[in-house]
């Protein structure tokens, strides 16, 4: 009985829109356009993040951006994280890697399309990221990036208080105890918030499908 109280003290306000219930990986496997647009928002500074970190000209990065996201329209319906340890993130650092092994060997090469033809399309649509200046901050900075540009783009399914219950425990470190005096929540409520927010957070990421 106190179980399914703390549930429904946890979801008492906004649901998720039908549009966010899957995740956006499974979004992006049904090749559905506003997905794409998340998702490269979400992962394209990441990228450019990690290509900034070998010293190449923004020209090169750009280069390696677009065959990188090639490479995501073509095969990203074959990813799985069936494994534990799975991340899209992970799968999508392999690729890049292999895209700059590929730069620095065989400079020159003109990149040969792959994908499907209407996906292709939408990628020659989306601008690369104006972000190019210097950035020498850690590969943590850049993991960090990401998380907040997800964080931010699932605030708004939540409620105010489910929102508030999660951050003060998951980001802020307080105890839950003390959350739910504060929130009028039960400690197993701001638990139950707290699980919410980061299964959807996963869910966002593509390490959970």
């Amino acid at each position: 009985m106190n179980n399914a109280r703390e549930i429904n003290e946890s979801d008492a306000g906004q649901q998720p829109s039908s549009a966010t219930s899957r995740s956006l990986l499974a979004r992006v496997q049904a090749d559905e356009p506003e997905a794409w647009e998340r998702l490269v928002r979400l992962y394209a500074p990441l990228v450019l993040h990690w290509c900034r970190g070998r010293g190449l000209q923004d020209q090169d990065i750009a280069d390696i951006f677009q065959e990188v996201f090639r490479a995501v329209v073509a095969y990203v319906g074959s990813f799985r994280n069936e494994r534990e340890g799975d991340t899209f993130r992970g799968w999508l650092r392999r690729i890049t890697q292999n895209k700059l092994r590929d730069h620095f060997r065989e400079l020159g090469r003109e990149p040969r399309g792959v994908g499907g033809s209407s996906a292709q399309e939408r990628l020659a649509q989306l601008p690369v990221p104006q972000s190019i200046e210097a950035d020498v901050a850690p590969d943590d900075e850049g993991e960090r990036g990401l998380f907040a540009r997800a964080l931010d783009l699932i605030r708004g399914e939540f409620e105010e208080r489910t929102w508030a219950a999660f951050w003060r425990t998951a980001v802020e470190g307080q105890a839950p105890k003390d959350v739910a005096a504060d929130l009028s929540m039960s400690p197993g409520a701001v638990r139950v918030a707290k699980f919410r927010v980061l299964h959807r957070l996963r869910e966002e990421l593509g390490d959970q499908m």
